[in-house]
């Protein structure tokens, strides 16, 4: 297996997306290809298989998206570590795929040891599974505080002795004084392991930046091996960043919904197919704003479901919440906050915070405590909401020749338990053949609540709920999958017209045969 590096001067340098378009590249040009990012943190996470068992764990969403890219199913080694901060100095720690313990920031120092046995554990697997890995860094390699025991950029490509380059974000300002600093702060043996750069968001006249490449090439000795040009209306998964804008400006009668952006929203990816469809106006409403007038309000999902909660009561939206139901509105939970509508949360173990008991919402008559035992699980589950809740004839015939099912996942600590339960939203088999009530909708059908992620992906359930949020409305619904296969496509072409992979691959190729010479 041959193993490419690309590590950037900061976070959102563009890492993530050259991953997944060279995945798709290469996977186009028949090479059996796979991501791999050593260490992730984030709390957008998606559920992929351990080994050829049929367990599966947690990775960062990215390397899934990175899997479907190359083609190939996500396994947890593709994402050894990820790291879920619950706090501004905490987060849970999760070792292929299984959370193992929360951690403080100095604690895990002393753990990396540990953490990079287990990178290069997953590292060996797939060495005998694929032709070509493509790895992704994480932040920047020249934090100097974090350099000691670094598992996550030049610490693993010495580790393995694989070739690395460097991308850096010409849109932010500076991209050659980012490129330049960032190689002088590396070691001799770091910087003979970089074999070249890639200029990333680039808009205008390429003639324009030409002699500053030049002057690149000269003053460091590594070549330029491409520019890719701003794509302003690229949507794919994201690992972290948010999109707070809608994408669309269609002239058309619109659903208004709220999300609620809570400090530790979790799985925000939820939402993608809602903010690209041309029939809904999707707000993120942040910390100081007053919840808009809408159709729907939706409480994401939470790392840190008892904090957030009182984010949210501090921000005045419990009573703006209630508001809105008594006008009509409707409200959606996923995950955390399908939690915080019941009566109350409680923590006995100390499994996200030091709050032991936390009095929510009071919507639905149900109570949740959070356990030890994290739910991971992909579901295809049957939607149960009620036709006349639809209220629609289309979906009622629907509904009445065949099922609509939510193809999802589930990722969360904690069981809820109540009589709002009585009256689930979905219902799915496990493994084992048993029948899975998941989440409630109340008996006025005003409020549903789900642990069921990724419940917008797929077209059919998305438009049932579109339905239920607003009758009269003749939303259509996007087919996120669809989407983010033409949005892979078009990325691996600018990829393919920007980038010189054919000097990329040569370049891995030489640096197998030779080594780092």
């Amino acid at each position: 297996m041959q193993t490419l590096m690309v590590q950037g001067t900061t976070s959102d340098a563009g890492k993530s997306t050259l991953v997944a378009g060279l995945c798709r590249a290469l996977a186009n040009r028949q090479f059996n290809t796979a991501p791999f990012k050593p260490q992730n943190m984030a709390l957008n996470s998606a559920v992929a298989a351990i080994g050829e068992s049929d367990e599966v764990g947690e990775i960062g969403r990215a390397q899934a998206l990175q899997a479907i890219a190359a083609k190939v199913p996500a396994q947890v080694d593709f994402n050894p570590i990820l790291l879920k901060p619950n706090s501004d100095t905490g987060a849970q720690v999760i070792v292929h795929g299984k959370a193992i313990n929360n951690m403080e920031a100095v604690a895990y120092q002393d753990y990396k040891k540990v953490a990079m046995n287990a990178v290069l554990d997953s590292y060996q697997r797939l060495s005998e599974q694929f032709q070509y890995l493509l790895v992704e860094g994480a932040g920047s390699p020249a934090e100097i505080n974090l350099r000691a025991g670094d598992i996550a950029n030049m610490g693993f490509a010495e580790a393995v002795d694989c070739p690395v380059i460097i991308i850096a974000d010409i849109d932010k300002g500076g991209v050659f004084a980012h490129l330049v600093g960032t190689l002088a702060l590396l070691s001799p043996t770091e910087q003979a392991r970089v074999k070249g750069f890639v200029i990333n968001r680039f808009r205008g006249d390429i003639s324009l930046l030409q002699s500053g490449l030049d002057w690149l090439e000269q003053e460091t000795g590594k070549p330029v091996l491409g520019v890719l040009p701003y794509l302003h209306d690229l949507a794919l998964d994201a690992e972290d960043a948010l999109a707070l804008a809608n994408v669309n400006d269609a002239q058309i009668e619109q659903i208004n919904i709220a999300v609620l952006l809570v400090p530790h929203i979790s799985n925000h990816t939820d939402f993608d197919s809602l903010r690209l469809n041309p029939s809904v106006n999707l707000h993120y409403v942040r910390v100081g704003q007053a919840i808009p007038a809408c159709d729907l309000i939706i409480l994401p999902g939470s790392k840190n479901v008892i904090g957030d909660y009182q984010f949210l009561a501090a921000q005045g939206w419990v009573e703006q919440i209630k508001q809105h139901l008594r006008y009509g509105g409707k409200v959606l939970g996923i995950c955390g906050g399908l939690q915080m509508l019941g009566h109350k949360i409680c923590d006995p173990g100390g499994i996200e915070s030091s709050v032991a008991e936390q009095t929510t919402l009071g919507l639905a008559d149900f109570v949740t405590e959070l356990t030890e035992e994290k739910a991971l699980v992909q579901v295809a589950a049957e939607l149960l909401l009620e036709s006349e809740l639809l209220e629609s004839e289309v979906l009622e015939n629907k509904l009445a020749a065949e099922s609509i099912v939510i193809h999802g996942y589930e990722i969360h600590c904690g069981i809820s338990q109540g009589s709002a339960m009585a009256q689930p939203f979905a219902r799915y088999r496990n493994q084992q053949g048993q029948l899975i009530h998941d989440g409630f909708i109340s008996s006025d059908g005003q409020v549903i609540g789900t642990y069921l992620h990724g419940l917008f992906d797929k077209p059919a359930p998305t438009q049932a709920i579109l339905h239920w949020v607003k009758p009269q409305s003749a939303a259509p619904a996007l087919d996120l999958d669809l989407h983010r296969e033409q949005e892979l496509e078009r990325l691996a072409a600018v990829c393919e017209q920007h980038l010189d992979i054919d000097r990329l691959l040569d370049i891995t190729r030489e640096f197998y045969r030779h080594g780092n010479e």
